[in-house]
């Protein structure tokens, strides 16, 4: 049983590894050499899927960009001068990680500054629940206060022959409204 078991974790784990799209006849015979052009490709994005390294994408045009690498190792460029060269050709949007540089400066500083930001109004926010509702700014005097109370004890229902609002309804409210104002 637990033989089965591992295997079938060897399998589980065999199949979903990530895939990778390079066949076999795009691999160079150096062993370092195809390290390199491996790392480069997943720097690289694939300019189809958008999402997608030219080392996981099956679209013709990643294929092409990933000979184009190993042609450029072959010829004895460094990682460098294939980054260039694949940038200089289709853009900086090939790069999946963008260079930090002045035109991406928004790129890289928008979403910490973001998260800053967030995090200061979130600090702010409960600061501002942890001392309580704010005091009135206006008091009343004590005229006022006495008006208030007058209309208050004036609302409260002191004739009880009316009924329950459950034996009358919203309809009988009214009418009892009705007959207080008359």
């Amino acid at each position: 049983m637990r033989r089965l078991l591992a295997s079938l974790c060897l399998l589980a784990a065999i199949g979903l590894s990530a895939a990778h799209a390079v066949l076999p006849d795009e691999m160079m015979a150096d062993p370092a050499k195809e390290a390199r052009a491996r790392n480069l490709s997943r720097e690289l994005r694939c300019m189809v899927c958008q999402n997608q390294s030219i080392d996981d994408s099956e679209a013709p045009l990643a294929r092409d960009l990933r000979l184009l690498v190993r042609e450029r190792i072959a010829a004895g460029d460094s990682d460098a001068q294939v980054i260039d060269f694949l940038v200089a050709r289709y853009g900086e949007f090939v790069l999946l990680k963008p260079r930090f540089e002045r035109q991406t400066l928004l790129l890289w500083l928008i979403p910490p500054l973001v998260l800053f930001g967030g995090g200061f109004a979130l600090w702010m926010h409960l600061r501002r629940r942890a001392k309580g509702p704010p005091e009135p700014s206006v008091s009343l005097s004590a005229e006022e206060e006495a008006k208030i109370a007058a209309l208050m004890s004036a609302d409260a229902p002191t004739d009880r022959s009316v009924g329950s609002r459950s034996q009358q309804g919203q309809g009988g409210d009214l009418q009892a409204v009705n007959q207080k104002a008359t």
